[in-house]
C-alpha cells in the first residue's frame, strides 16, 4: 500500500523503488521470498548493475534509506506516480510528465472530482489522476482489453488505490461508458484511436452543470476529426496542443568589453587627418600589445537537436445543460 499515504517504513508487500542513478530505478516488491517458473519457493534476490540485491533485507528499513548491494549501493524510495510513470512495466505505450501536468491543469482536476478515462493501459496517467482526487473523488477507467484491464485492477488493489478506482473492460466506441455514468463526470479523458467515435457517449456522462473534455492523439488527423465531433455535439472552447519539453544549457561564458573610448573624442578634420595617421597607426600597435578587458556573462541557449513528437492534446468544454 505504498501509494496510499506517505510512510516512514517498508513493510512486507509494499512497492518501492531502487535508486541507483537518475537514468537507473526499478520497482520491485518488498516481499522476502518468490515462487519461481518450477514452483519452488526461493528467495528473492533482485539483480542490478549494482550487484545483487536480498529484498528480505529492505523490510523494516526506513524509506530514503542506503542499502548495500553485493557490488555497490542504492537508495529505498517510497513511490510516486512521478517514480511509478518511470520505472512501471509497459503494457502499452504511455504518457510522460510533460502531457500529464496540462491534462491536470487543464480537466481542473482536484480532490473530489470524478474523472473517467477511457485508455487504461499501463496506469502511468491514472495514479496521476488518483492522487489528485484522493480522498472524495473517483477514477472510472475503461480498457477494451480484458488481459490489461485485470492487470490494472490487480495493480490498483496493491497499491492501496483500489477504493478510488473502478476498472472496467469495455469497448467504450460502441457501447459507451455505461447508463450508471450518465450525468456523473467532472472531466472525460481518452486515449484513443478514434476518439471522434466516443465523444457522443462522453457528452452524456457530463455532468448537467458541464465538465472538461481532453482527448490524446498521436496524429494531427485524430485530432481534426475529434475536434469537428466535439463541434458537433455542443462543445465550446475547443483546442489543440503539442507539449514539447526542452532544456536550455545555462553556461559562464567570456566576452570581451568594447572600448568606447573614442566616443569622448571630436572627430580629427581633414587637415588635421594626415598628421594624426602616424599618430593612430603607432596607438594601434601600443593597443594591439595590451591585453584587452574580458567579462564573465551568465548565457542561455537552445540544446543543438528538440525533442521528438509525442501527441496532440485536444481540451474542450462542455456548457451547461440550460445554455448547449
Amino acid at each position: 500500500m505504498s501509494f496510499l499515504k506517505p510512510k516512514d517504513v517498508i513493510e512486507e508487500g509494499d512497492t518501492v523503488i531502487l535508486y541507483l542513478t537518475v537514468n537507473s530505478m526499478h520497482a520491485i516488491e518488498a516481499t522476502p521470498t518468490i515462487v519461481n517458473k518450477k514452483g519452488e519457493t526461493i528467495e528473492n534476490i533482485f539483480q542490478t548493475s549494482y550487484g545483487a540485491l536480498k529484498v528480505r533485507n529492505i523490510i523494516g528499513v526506513s524509506y530514503g534509506s542506503r542499502v548495500e548491494l553485493s557490488k555497490g549501493w542504492a537508495y529505498v524510495l517510497q513511490p510516486n506516480p512521478e517514480l511509478w510513470t518511470q520505472t512501471l512495466p509497459h503494457r502499452t505505450q504511455i504518457i510522460y510528465t510533460p502531457d500529464i501536468s496540462m491534462i491536470l491543469f487543464q480537466l481542473e482536476v482536484r480532490p473530489g472530482s470524478v474523472i473517467i478515462e477511457s485508455g487504461t493501459g499501463s496506469g502511468s496517467l491514472s495514479h496521476y489522476f488518483l492522487r489528485a482526487i484522493k480522498p472524495s473523488g473517483h477514477l472510472h477507467t475503461f480498457d477494451f482489453h480484458e488481459a490489461r484491464a485485470q492487470q490494472a485492477r490487480e495493480e490498483f488493489q496493491r497499491h492501496g488505490l483500489g477504493d478510488f478506482v473502478s476498472v472496467y473492460h469495455r469497448d467504450v466506441c460502441q457501447l459507451g461508458f455505461g447508463d450508471e455514468l450518465d450525468g456523473k463526470a467532472d472531466a472525460v479523458f481518452l486515449d484513443l484511436p478514434a476518439p471522434q467515435l466516443a465523444v457522443p457517449f462522453a457528452t452524456k456522462t457530463l455532468k448537467l452543470e458541464g465538465g472538461r473534455f481532453c482527448s490524446f492523439s498521436p496524429c494531427i488527423e485524430q485530432s481534426q476529426r475529434c475536434c469537428i465531433a466535439l463541434q458537433e455535439h455542443g462543445f465550446t472552447e475547443i483546442r489543440s496542443m503539442e507539449i514539447l519539453q526542452q532544456e536550455h544549457i545555462v553556461k559562464t561564458r567570456t566576452m570581451p568589453v568594447l572600448d568606447l573610448e573614442f566616443l569622448k573624442h571630436k572627430k580629427p578634420s581633414t587637415e588635421n587627418k594626415d598628421e594624426n595617421n602616424t599618430e593612430e597607426t603607432s596607438a594601434k600597435l601600443e593597443s594591439a600589445k595590451t591585453p584587452k578587458e574580458t567579462k564573465k556573462v551568465l548565457t542561455s541557449s537552445a540544446p543543438p537537436t528538440l525533442p521528438g513528437h509525442t501527441g496532440y492534446l485536444t481540451f474542450a468544454t462542455l456548457p451547461p445543460a440550460f445554455v448547449r
